[in-house]
């Protein structure tokens, strides 16, 4: 009889703890969370940085200036695919985001960090390989900017920060 409680009470603990960890991997299947905001780091149980000179993403734009309230297109390009991402324009003079995502790919979602629409993260967990958004600048100067994509390959896979070559921002329209 003993053998058969400890049998009921390790299924019990199984069933809880299995339960548990799957709505913890549920919640970021729909996108990233406010707490990655200002560092863009995922908030995964165990997840394993990878060195953002190793990784198989790129961001970039055709664009090496803008103007204010410009609209820039962004491409995210990658070699192999990935299940989430968090993307955000940042100033080059102190780091702060800056604009506003007007256009996004299906399978992406815009979050709030600071300012409405101010960086975009996956809507589902469907896998991506190159995606393509547009960026509006502010209608005021705020100096030059650098594009920076976080991405989560496998839930416990990631790479954070890859960044865009300088946009330049030049005068007013």
């Amino acid at each position: 009889m003993e053998d058969g409680r400890r049998a009921h009470i390790a299924i019990v603990a199984w069933a809880c703890t299995t339960l548990c960890l799957v709505s913890y991997v549920a919640a970021f299947s729909h996108g990233a969370s406010l707490s990655a905001c200002t560092d863009m780091m995922p908030r995964h149980l165990r997840a394993q940085l990878h060195s953002p000179s190793n990784n198989y993403v790129t961001v970039h734009t055709n664009m090496s200036f803008y103007f204010p309230g410009d609209k820039v297109p962004v491409t995210v390009r990658s070699t192999r695919d990935f299940m989430g991402f968090l993307l955000q324009a940042r100033k080059v003079s102190n780091n702060e985001i800056a604009g506003t995502f007007v256009f996004m790919p299906p399978g992406s979602k815009l979050l709030t960090c600071f300012e409405d629409g101010d960086t975009v993260t996956h809507s589902d967990k469907s896998l991506k390989r190159n995606l393509s958004f547009v960026w509006k600048a502010p209608d005021q100067p705020i100096g030059d900017i650098k594009f920076f994509i976080s991405v989560v390959q496998s839930y416990f896979v990631y790479w954070t920060k890859i960044e865009s070559a300088i946009v330049a921002q030049r005068g007013q329209n």
